[in-house]
């Protein structure tokens, strides 16, 4: 007689992620890439956003992953806020807590204090500290917060090695600390000539256009200021170049970008405020620009090689290691450094930017692979919990 073999099901691990919000961002755009990209799979996953469900909240949902909300006010702690979280915890019994971002890591610390039996804690850091003063007074206090409460947590989580850098020599715990950049689907982002086409026609850019991205919300660390100061000095130089703005506040009705762009350049930009179609804008470009003055890992950075467009960026957080000899790095803060930078790469033939392109991609497959990046995080959650 052949004995009979019994598998039994594995139970997944339940895990909870708490972040500060899910409106659009690096962070939200981050933790949804690794949720729909094989972590709601291996793991029990739910999400928890301390404010709304935001513009990320559906996606995520879309993915099986539920997602709570508290409706925190910035700044205004809620003894019924408190209520809610001890009765979402009792109902998923999370064994494992991930914090996201400054606020959502103080949030799962309060989290794994009040369950009855302990859980695992790790925190995810997404950004740099270039200059704790540029942060808002409150948030100031919650990072020194996080680095009062860092040995806490059973394992620290950055997105670049900068931010490591950083956040250790501020004095957060340097023991049980992971590095693990962002993961990009390269089956999701993939050049696609058709859809370039179509969006070049849908904002009157011209085939001969030669058209550079910067897409980013509107923020001081966002560089948006020394992007416009680079792009009327090309647009004087070029009469073909056009700019292709996005992002959070990123319009035409902003007087801080209107008055950057003189009256009679105004027809070679386009300001199209916060978008659900990056991927799609992404086709439409022939460099992208990062002109960040702080950074940790720029997801959008990763994005446009990942669609096959070189690029030029500013040497902040891990941007000069994730574009290699792909693009063109420079110092940040520095307008008319940067127009040279892009007059440099928009004047070199079409063939040379496609391979720097080819090339961008391939540097992308090579090392953020969505896949492998999920593959890192899974093995950490494990090894946490065995």
């Amino acid at each position: 007689m052949q004995p009979i073999c019994v598998q039994q099901n594995r139970v997944k691990l339940r895990i909870l992620h708490i972040i500060t919000s899910l409106s659009t961002g690096g962070a939200q755009q981050a933790l949804y890439n690794l949720l729909s990209g094989g972590l709601a799979h291996r793991f029990d996953c739910s999400v928890l956003s301390l404010r709304d469900e935001g513009t990320i909240g559906a996606a995520i949902h879309a993915a099986g992953v539920p997602v709570h909300a508290l409706h925190l006010h910035p700044g205004r702690p809620s003894p019924a806020a408190l209520v809610r979280l001890a009765r979402l915890l009792r109902s998923l019994r999370p064994e494992l807590i991930q914090g996201w971002m400054y606020h959502g890591n103080l949030a799962a610390n309060l989290a794994a204090r009040m369950l009855p039996e302990r859980s695992g804690l790790a925190w995810n850091v997404r950004q740099s500290l270039y200059d704790l003063q540029a942060e808002k007074p409150l948030t100031r206090a919650v990072i020194r917060i996080n680095r009062a409460c860092s040995k806490v947590a059973d394992a620290i989580i950055y997105n670049s090695h900068v931010s490591r850098e950083h956040h250790e020599r501020f004095g957060f715990a340097s023991a049980r600390v992971n590095v693990i950049p962002n993961g990009f689907d390269l089956t999701r982002l993939c050049p696609d000539p058709q859809t370039a086409l179509a969006v070049r026609r849908e904002l009157a850019f011209g085939r001969d256009a030669l058209v550079v991205g910067h897409i980013a919300r509107f923020h001081p660390m966002k560089g948006h200021e020394t992007f416009l100061h680079a792009a009327v000095e090309l647009a004087k130089r070029l009469p073909k170049a056009r700019f292709l703005l996005a992002g959070s506040e990123v319009t035409a009705d902003n007087p801080i970008l209107r008055e950057r762009v003189p009256p009679e350049l105004m027809a070679q930009f386009r300001f199209l405020g916060e978008r659900r179609d990056v991927p799609r804008l992404m086709q439409a470009i022939d460099v992208y620009c990062s002109s960040s003055c702080s950074e940790a890992f720029p997801n959008i950075l990763g994005e446009a090689m990942a669609s096959g467009k070189p690029c030029v960026a500013t040497d902040v957080g891990d941007s000069a290691a994730v574009v290699g000899e792909t693009g063109i790095v420079l110092r940040p803060s520095d307008g008319s450094e940067l127009a040279r930078a892009l007059t440099a790469m928009l004047q070199e033939s079409p063939e040379e930017r496609r391979n720097r392109g080819i090339a961008a991609r391939a540097r992308v497959a090579a090392q953020y692979s969505l896949g492998a990046i999920v593959e890192r995080y899974a093995h950490l959650y494990e090894g946490l919990i065995n």
